[in-house]
């Protein structure tokens, strides 16, 4: 899946592994001093219950469009220099990284945080659904404010 470009920025949502330091090369520059990130990883308990895996779906061209919009009011909240958001799709067994937010910055306060908004409106407002897969069974996890 290619990646869209916001301006300068990058969105990408794809069943591919995610690498935190491609993403953080990515949001490199020589007029930025910090670089922010949040990783989000696939845990092995959730309430009490052994969670196996997750797996995601997106309708990828409403969930980009948003996430390009979520960068915009970032850029207008922040001063940034760069943005990455990466969204693993399908299966994430437990572990591994579905969600990787890189930001840069002049300064370290812009970049933490936007990453920190990022992430927190990308849970509820992006279109990206998550189903939590326990060893008794499966849910659907709803968006929810924070």
């Amino acid at each position: 899946m290619e990646s869209t470009a916001c301006i300068i920025d990058i969105v990408k949502l794809s069943n591919d592994s995610l690498d935190l330091q491609k993403i953080v090369n990515m949001v490199k520059d020589d007029g930025a001093g910090a670089i922010s990130t949040f990783s989000g990883t696939t845990r092995n308990i959730f309430k009490d219950k052994e969670v196996v895996q997750l797996e995601y779906e997106c309708y990828i061209p409403m969930a980009e469009k948003v996430l390009c919009k979520l960068i915009t009011e970032a850029r207008n909240r922040w001063d940034l220099t760069k943005v990455a958001i990466f969204h693993r799709l399908g299966t994430v067994p437990v572990g591994e990284t579905s969600v990787l937010i890189a930001v840069s910055s002049v300064h370290r306060q812009e970049s933490l945080h936007a990453v920190q908004w990022l992430i927190d409106k990308l849970k509820t407002k992006a279109p990206i659904w998550k189903k939590e897969v326990y060893s008794d069974g499966s849910v659907w996890k709803e968006n929810r404010d924070i």
